[in-house]
């Protein structure tokens, strides 16, 4: 998988500084392609360097990070938007849901909670192109690839996924599977396979009333104490909280 190409924006250069030394871009197959320090010059550099990923603080100067991402999209809709700010607002969360972005990390920046928000990103991008792939080609030969085998994954969710159940699936050896996940999308064949079913899981929180162990089956755990500890790593809270701040946020 060729590396993702990211654009840091902050007015503070002691932030952007602490982003390109103290993570490892290079683990995460990424690579720091500019900077910029306000408003006017992140929509340039958009323009010019055309990132994959632009991580992005709120309170710049000239224009605020929210502005620019809307600009941005009416002719970069490809690029993915992640938001680092000190801004712990519902309003402002609201608002970048609204603009469809990846992920709102908050200052000071953990920056292995930011690896697992670049790995889910990377997960979201290759959704994306997948999905154009699978617009442009009807090819029945896409089956054995690693679409065809995330499409099923997505499918049968609900049900016992595993390497060997791939592997009897598509008629290949579960090692080149896992292989496959790691070459093609950057992450192993498990953090995938977590990943969907989060958000599979949050999907039916916010959308049904589904009980939690009915989410928790539903999104392919059998034990709901499993889910609910996989779910507690993953978003830093249990479903039950998760569910219960989206609704007290929908009646401010």
């Amino acid at each position: 998988m060729k590396k993702l190409r990211v654009l840091l924006v902050d007015d503070e250069i002691m932030i952007r500084e602490g982003f390109k030394k103290l993570f490892d871009w290079e683990a995460h197959d990424c690579e720091v392609v500019g900077e910029a320090a306000d408003g006017m010059e992140a929509l340039a550099r958009i323009d010019s360097l055309m990132p994959d990923i632009a991580i992005m603080d709120i309170n710049i100067p000239i224009m605020n990070g929210l502005k620019v991402i809307q600009l941005s999209r009416m002719k970069h809709p490809d690029t993915a938007f992640v938001i680092v700010s000190g801004y712990d607002d519902f309003s402002y969360c609201r608002e970048a849901l609204r603009l469809q972005i990846t992920d709102y990390i908050l200052k000071p920046v953990n920056y292995e909670e930011f690896g697992t928000c670049i790995d889910n990103l990377k997960i979201a991008l290759f959704q994306r192109q997948s999905a154009r792939s699978r617009e442009r080609k009807e090819e029945r030969q896409e089956e054995r690839t690693i679409s065809g085998i995330t499409r099923y994954m997505q499918e049968h969710l609900a049900e016992e996924i595993s390497l060997s159940v791939l592997a009897e699936e598509f008629h290949l050896n579960g090692q080149y599977i896992s292989q496959l996940f790691k070459n093609e999308i950057g992450v192993n064949f498990l953090a995938y396979l977590t990943n969907i079913r989060m958000e599979k899981a949050k999907k039916l929180l916010l959308t049904t009333s589904l009980s939690i162990a009915e989410v928790s089956e539903q999104s392919g755990y059998g034990d709901y104490r499993v889910f609910t500890k996989v779910f507690k790593k993953n978003e830093g809270i249990t479903p039950s909280q998760y569910r219960r701040d989206f609704l007290e946020g929908e009646t401010c």
